[in-house]
């Protein structure tokens, strides 16, 4: 039996949940952001609280670890390292290309059997965080930073369905026009989809080294200059 925390920051969207035994038992979301460094302390605090007054022992903490928003990925990682330094317990780190495909293989069961999937996360301009996955998760092509053109993916695509999602497809819909490419709207990586493959991990003792974890950042950050005052 185990109980896991998630938390999820890696775009604009603050989510937290608790699962157990690979059943999620309580999610929050906030939307309204990127406010993540207001939202995360007040959502993590309520959910530790809701597994206290249950009864739950609490096993192990999942963070999404990117690529993404270097501060809300920081910010998420940050958290996740005070809760298990201060819990003792275990962390477990969570892809978040590979945890935007939960929700597509949960609702799209009508899927070609050798369809790919291709997460992206917008990384500005015509630029994507993306990977490729066939439906069993096995990684197809390394995740990278890719600038898309009308080309992107067309050897996979002149073979058979690939379905794009995540917001970094949004922007390539009128770019990629092959009769292959499917775009599926709405997918988000949430907290709430991370019980199976956090589960999957703390199973497999694959665990981090909470002192030396470091997310995906891809990119290093550049600092902008401050906007005027006045």
């Amino acid at each position: 039996m185990s109980c896991i925390l998630s938390i999820e920051t890696s775009t604009n969207v603050c989510s937290v949940a608790v699962s157990e035994d690979g059943v999620c038992i309580f999610e929050l979301q906030d939307h309204s952001g990127p406010n993540h460094a207001e939202r995360l302390g007040t959502f993590v605090d309520e959910a530790l609280s809701f597994a206290d007054s249950h009864a739950i022992p609490l096993d192990a903490v999942a963070v999404s670890c990117g690529p993404g928003s270097y501060t809300g990925l920081r910010i998420g990682v940050s958290m996740a390292k005070g809760i298990c330094y201060g819990h003792d317990v275990k962390l477990i780190a969570v892809p978040t290309l590979e945890l935007l495909t939960v929700p597509v293989l949960l609702r799209h069961e009508e899927m070609e059997d050798n369809a790919l999937l291709v997460p992206m996360l917008d990384a500005r301009r015509m630029e994507v965080y993306a990977q490729v996955f066939d439906r069993a998760l096995t990684e197809k092509k390394a995740l990278e930073a890719v600038v898309i053109d009308e080309n992107s993916y067309k050897d996979y695509l002149d073979k058979g369905a690939v379905y794009f999602f995540g917001n970094g497809a949004e922007k390539c819909k009128d770019v990629i026009k092959h009769p292959n490419a499917h775009f599926i709207e709405g997918i988000e990586p949430l907290a709430k989809y991370m019980f199976p493959l956090a589960e999957k991990r703390f199973l497999n003792d694959k665990f981090e080294d909470v002192a030396y974890f470091v997310p995906t950042y891809l990119k290093d950050f550049v600092a902008k200059a401050a906007k005027p005052l006045l």
